[in-house]
């Protein structure tokens, strides 16, 4: 004999499982434009059933069926695609930066242009090939000195903010441990509350929706991955180094990540790319300009000082010192002469008694020559006078020929000459070549690693809104799907509403309408 109330426990089971799954649906639907939240299903298994209840074991086939309940709410998501989401995360992370930084060095470096580096220089040859045609023109001499004035300042510029770049660049590294730092205490928190809720039996659905967001976006900031315990907590490592573990996080620092990055467990990530763009796209070109200023300053050239030429009382060329009555030249001479700076001092300035010329460029810190600290000489600044050009003398006592145009014109054809950078920078990226040629290699080696940055952050982005897609196809809420099971859930509810109000009719009638009869 089965219980009076059986049907009365069947359609309450019902009904409470329907309205669970109206309650879970209405969550989805409230939580479809949340970021990282995971669309959360109700599990529904028929309850248990049992034998009919009887004096002895019932002789009818089957069980007696109590209904429905629910098991469960958890969440549709697969790991594979969050871990694939990740890897592909970081690469896109690290690329994103890198492309960035090149474009401020393409920036910086302004080429090509009418108002960049290239123009200054050329401005500058350009003011030397008219002091040739007028060496005694103050005018002319004036403008020589504006324009090395300029190429100074320009350089000094350009080395100046590509040192603020690395400074920036530095102080943003400590911005993202800062917020890894964050990062990993949330996890690590979250840790302690999930492994709490669900060592009850329960399923932490949206905490665990936090924590996946969490690693979502330290994903992209360093290259993380997490396994997750019996006890539901994630533990956190990069590479090889633990961050989070057991309720605990490791807290970074820009040394321990720079370490890591020397070690290898850094290998993704912003913080990856912005390691990558200071130590090398950055700290590179600081280093070719700095081999750019050398090798117009200081590096070995070739020149041939025209037949007629007199050279300074005691110059060295070559090894072979000049004096005396040696020092007029009776045919061309091809010597090597250390840059701009060497060339200039083979000739003779305006003053009285003859001066040979002094360094043209030198560091305004005493220091050795840099982009930064390039300046002109100081007698220069003050006179232009200073600014040699002749390389002629004549007459007892000796007076220089102020209207020889020799040197000048060497000069206005110094950027075309071929310069040995290797003689004053180990391992240049071009070991020989004039000044323009070396310029030019710069600005199309930063060129090409901005288009190849540029691709491959195409590339990794793309790759990531496809996993991501793949991702949001699984665990992302679709509200067409949320409305089509809210009316199918609420009319499961309506019928097992009208099942128990069936019920209860026939009780009603079972409890009061049944013997009555002869009353």
């Amino acid at each position: 004999m089965r219980s009076t109330f059986h049907a009365i426990e069947t359609a309450k089971r019902s009904l409470f499982t329907q309205q669970a799954a109206l309650q879970t649906t209405g969550h989805n639907v409230a939580n479809a434009n949340t970021v990282g939240y995971t669309r959360q299903v109700v599990n529904m298994t028929a309850s248990k059933p049992m034998e009919a209840i009887g004096m002895s074991s019932s002789t009818t086939p089957g069980q007696l069926g109590t209904g429905v309940e629910f098991s469960s709410i958890t969440r549709i998501r697969e790991n594979f695609l969050d871990s694939q989401f990740r890897n592909e995360n970081k690469t896109h992370g690290s690329w994103s930066i890198q492309a960035d930084t090149l474009q401020k060095l393409e920036t910086i470096v302004n080429e090509p242009s009418d108002t960049g580096l290239r123009a200054v220089l050329d401005n500058f040859w350009k003011s030397w090939h008219d002091l040739s045609e007028n060496p005694e023109d103050i005018t002319a001499r004036k403008l020589v000195r504006e324009t090395a004035k300029a190429v100074t300042d320009a350089f000094n510029q350009t080395a100046r903010q590509l040192e603020e770049l690395s400074a920036d660049i530095t102080e943003n590294i400590g911005v993202k441990a800062n917020q890894i730092n964050t990062s990993l205490e949330t996890i690590s928190s979250l840790n302690l509350q999930i492994r709490k809720i669900e060592g009850l039996g329960d399923n932490a659905n949206d905490l665990r929706d936090q924590r996946d967001l969490l690693m979502d976006e330290l994903s992209k900031v360093i290259n993380v991955t997490s396994v997750e315990t019996n006890d539901g907590e994630y533990q956190v490592m990069m590479g090889g180094t633990v961050l989070v573990d057991n309720g605990e996080f490791t807290p970074v620092t820009v040394e321990s990540l720079q370490a890591s990055f020397a070690g290898g467990d850094l290998s993704g990530g912003e913080v990856h790319g912005m390691i990558i763009s200071r130590d090398q796209y950055v700290a590179n070109y600081q280093q070719q300009l700095n081999t750019l200023v050398n090798g117009l300053a200081n590096g070995d050239i070739t020149v041939t000082i025209p037949a007629g030429a007199v050279l300074p009382d005691g110059i060295t060329l070559d090894n072979i010192t000049y004096s005396g009555t040696a020092r007029t030249l009776t045919s061309p001479l091809t010597v090597t002469v250390k840059g701009l700076n060497g060339l200039h001092q083979l000739g003779y300035t305006m003053m009285d008694p003859p001066q040979a010329g002094g360094t043209f460029f030198a560091s305004n810190d005493g220091g050795p020559l840099t982009a930064g600290n390039m300046s002109l000489n100081a007698n220069i600044l003050a006179d232009a006078g200073y600014i040699a050009s002749s390389m002629r003398t004549t007459g007892t006592p000796e007076a220089v020929v102020k209207g020889n145009k020799d040197l000048a014109m060497l000069i206005s054809q110094f950027s075309e000459m071929k310069i040995d950078f290797s003689s004053v920078a180990v391992g240049a990226a071009t070991a020989q070549g004039s000044v323009n040629d070396f310029f030019r290699s710069i600005v199309g080696q930063l060129g090409v690693e901005a288009e190849e940055a540029n691709r491959q952050t195409t590339n990794a982005k793309i790759v990531v809104d496809q996993v991501d897609s793949r991702r949001q196809s699984v665990s992302g809420v679709s509200l067409d799907e949320e409305m089509s099971n809210m009316v199918k859930f609420q009319h499961a509810y309506n019928a097992a509403a009208r099942f128990m109000t069936t019920i209860d009719e026939t009780l009603d009638r079972i409890i009061n309408g049944m013997g009555t009869v002869g009353r």
